[in-house]
């Protein structure tokens, strides 16, 4: 009996040390899962609404080309092409600045001193229009003309009355330059 009594003993204490033990896990869980569930009263962080969104978006910052004709800045809707990339490129240092002469009573011509990409195509450029002409020449429009160009851009600020006020009356310099402008 003394035996008996010993194993039953035994397995009495491995049974209770399971049952505290699944209760250990039990309670583990459970506060497990408690945490888990989200807490009323706790005062959370507010999730970023679109307007929180749109301000951070707003301060990124982008490069941008931008050209001034003498003393005048205007805006100019760049066309996306290799040949506005690598002007972008040349001017990412410094600004070029470009000695322009009136050619033909419709447009400023000048000398880039260097070559750019071409993708030369029979185009009808009108005031306003930014060209490349012979691979190294900017052409500013203030008229029109016919002719094999790459386009660059087109000043879009600036009416064709004033774009003839601009460089109808005499050579010009226009200046290059790779700024650095909020994004939008």
């Amino acid at each position: 009996m003394n035996g008996k009594l010993l194993v039953l003993t035994s397995l009495t204490a491995v049974l209770l040390m399971l049952c505290l033990s699944a209760c250990g896990a039990a309670e583990t869980l459970a506060e497990a899962a408690e945490a888990s569930k989200p807490r009323q009263n706790v005062e959370a962080e507010p999730a970023p609404t679109t307007a929180a969104v749109n301000e951070k978006e707003e301060t990124k910052m982008e490069k941008t080309l931008r050209l001034r004709i003498n003393d005048t800045d205007v805006t100019v809707d760049w066309e996306e092409n290799e040949s506005v990339k690598t002007l972008s490129d040349l001017v990412s240092a410094q600004p070029l600045a470009v000695q322009m002469s009136m050619y033909g009573g419709f447009e400023q011509v000048g000398s880039l001193g260097t070559s750019l990409p071409r993708n030369d195509v029979q185009t009808a450029a009108h005031s306003g229009d930014i060209v490349l002409y012979a691979g190294n020449q900017i052409v500013v429009f203030y008229g029109s003309n016919s002719w094999a160009y790459t386009r660059l851009g087109h000043i879009t600020n600036v009416s064709a009355e004033d774009m003839t006020k601009l460089l109808a009356n005499g050579d010009v310099v226009i200046t290059i330059s790779l700024e650095q402008v909020e994004e939008k």
